[in-house]
């Protein structure tokens, strides 16, 4: 299985955001700068966090992003289900099913949903909390130790 970009992207942003110190605010443009990545895509990436509850955005001079819930309250099983838009593994998982010849006695589709329900079943066990535990060092790595420029 294989994540979509915008879904690593939503768990970095998470990270970065939640790594930015108490009373400061992260910029969509430092979270990029940071992870080397598009700030276009980030900005889709954090305006569906933000609707999704995960990320609260503050306009104007000033503004930034921060989290919206506490990082022990982020569930990464639930934002990797709120952020794919597409968790078919193969082809019979999605609307296309039915058109697989051995579709009536195939085990292997059983056998792949139980996979994903295993993988996920993991991320569930996990919040962000646990992704912030060495903190220190991702935030050295990340610059986020850093006083705003």
């Amino acid at each position: 299985m294989r994540l979509a970009v915008r879904t690593d992207y939503a768990l970095r942003v998470l990270m970065y955001v939640g790594l930015t110190p108490p009373g400061r605010l992260a910029t969509i443009a430092g979270t990029a700068a940071a992870y080397g990545v598009s700030e276009s895509h980030l900005m889709a990436v954090v305006h569906r966090l933000a609707s999704l509850g995960y990320l609260e955005t503050v306009r104007g001079k000033g503004g930034g992003i921060r989290l919206a819930r506490a990082p022990d309250a982020i569930d990464l099983g639930r934002v990797v289900r709120d952020i794919e838009t597409d968790m078919a593994l193969v082809e019979c998982f999605g609307s296309g099913a039915g058109a697989c010849r051995i579709e009536r006695a195939c085990a292997l589709r059983g056998v792949l949903a139980e996979a994903l329900e295993a993988f996920l079943a993991v991320l569930d066990r996990y919040t962000l909390a646990d992704l912030l535990a060495p903190a220190p060092a991702l935030a050295a790595l990340l610059g986020c130790d850093r006083p705003a420029a």
